[in-house]
């Protein structure tokens, strides 16, 4: 009870100090006197009591703003030392509302918010954490440093995908611009000209940028493999395999390579994939991984692949994918390996027929006649290839997609010969007029 009213006599005096050097203007005396009510409260271990002051000095009437940032950054090195979980949150939530509205404590409460949102993930209440982290856009925040908006901007879509609120995800993935990671760390900072914003420095637990970099493509893999999205999978394999710690060390790059290749393999044929998979063929780290560079190989030849044969020797090797780096490709990528290879199939068909027959295609691409027919018509609507298909006859006719100039060439050739044509016409009439005037005339 003395304790009490010895502490409640020095938070008195404490105060009434605190209101003179206020309404004296006195910044350095009111931060000093503000700190030191603080401090004597968790001295004393008053926690309620501490929160009660913090929620009344920054209510006092022309309280400064040093002041009230002073009080929230050191209650903040409080918060471990809480000794329970009630404790610590009702803290936390104290100077969350302090700081609420505040621009200049507005790093502070990302902060205070990014802690209890950990808090509230721990319990199990993912959509609460998710909930609490998107009231705070600390893409606005001009003082924080760099890799720390990342980290903070990072943990909201990791929730996000946790909670499988994939819109939000990729909403909140797009406030990072990837070229922010290709920055050279190494390079010196330039120094902040006169009148700019100070930024801070971001704390000992933020990773560094590269390391930002790779947790911003493993959660982008974790959004495309819900969207069964094979190229944009493989690229985010591609970004983190270019990382320079990735690529020194031949048990990180080559579970990613594998990876890299069986998305290349996964992804529809279109000129990016077309792209990347020459890219990925020139490099030299290939070699170390055989089966997949001769994987890659076939589908850069001309040549029908025989879905059964290829199967038998990959089967092990798909299987394996699931003990490795990254997981299991998915429970689809089975079957639309299958379909990339007919797709290759009737691209090389169609690069050496102009016209077949669909039974004969059929035949060649190891399939029934209705599947067949199924999978070029497929084809055709994705604009992958260019065909028709005479039903009644059963034949193919493989075209040649037109440039723009050439179409243009033909209509102005087409044109060129309806003129012709007119013209010869109209000679040929009026020769048959003056015919038949002269015999009339006679």
């Amino acid at each position: 009870m003395e304790d009490n009213q010895s502490l409640e006599g020095k938070i008195e005096a404490l105060l009434n100090v605190e209101k003179q050097m206020r309404l004296a203007g006195d910044v350095v005396g009111t931060r000093k006197a503000v700190m030191d009510i603080v401090e004597l409260c968790f001295q004393a271990k008053a926690w309620k009591t501490l929160n009660d002051q913090i929620v009344l000095l920054s209510k006092r009437r022309g309280q400064l703003k040093q002041a009230v940032t002073a009080m929230v950054q050191k209650a903040m090195q409080y918060i471990d030392e809480t000794p329970d979980l009630d404790t610590r949150i009702e803290l936390i939530k104290t100077l969350n509302s302090v700081s609420a509205g505040k621009i200049y404590v507005e790093i502070e409460r990302a902060r205070l918010i990014r802690k209890l949102a950990k808090i509230k993930e721990e319990q199990g209440l993912i959509s609460e954490a998710a909930d609490l982290m998107q009231e705070v856009a600390v893409e606005t925040f001009g003082a924080m440093a760099k890799t720390e908006k990342i980290a903070f901007i990072l943990e909201q879509v990791r929730l996000c995908l946790d909670k499988q609120d994939y819109v939000r995800a990729q909403i909140l993935a797009r406030k990072i611009s990837p070229r922010v990671f290709d920055i050279d760390p190494s390079k010196g900072k330039k120094k902040p000209k006169e009148g700019d914003a100070v930024v801070e420095e971001a704390p000992a637990d933020i990773p560094s940028l590269l390391e930002l970099k790779r947790i911003f493509y493993e959660h982008m893999i974790r959004y495309y493999s819900h969207q069964n999205d094979y190229l944009e999978i493989c690229r985010s394999y591609k970004a983190i395999y270019d990382i320079p710690a990735v690529k020194e060390d031949p048990s990180q790059w080559i579970p990613v390579l594998r990876k890299i290749c069986w998305y290349l393999v996964l992804s529809p044929h279109d000129p990016m994939q077309s792209s990347l998979l020459n890219a990925t063929l020139e490099d030299k780290n290939l070699n170390e991984i055989p089966n997949f560079k001769l994987l890659l190989k076939q589908l850069v030849t001309m040549e029908v692949i025989q879905w059964t044969s290829l199967w038998e020797m990959y089967k092990t090797e798909f299987e394996n994918e699931n003990n490795l780096l990254g997981g299991a490709l998915g429970d689809k990528a089975a079957e639309d390996l299958k379909l990339r290879i007919i797709e290759h199939n009737i691209l090389v068909v169609s690069k050496y027929y102009s016209r077949i027959t669909l039974q004969r295609l059929a035949e060649l691409l190891c399939l029934s006649f209705e599947e067949a027919e199924k999978y070029l018509s497929e084809m055709v609507v994705s604009k992958s290839l260019i065909a028709k298909i005479d039903r009644p006859l059963g034949v193919v006719c493989f075209l040649t997609e037109k440039d723009s100039n050439d179409v243009l060439n033909s209509w102005a050739g087409n044109l060129e010969k309806l003129l012709d044509l007119v013209g010869k016409s109209c000679h040929q009439i009026h020769k048959e007029t003056m015919v038949h005037k002269v015999v009339l005339n006679a």
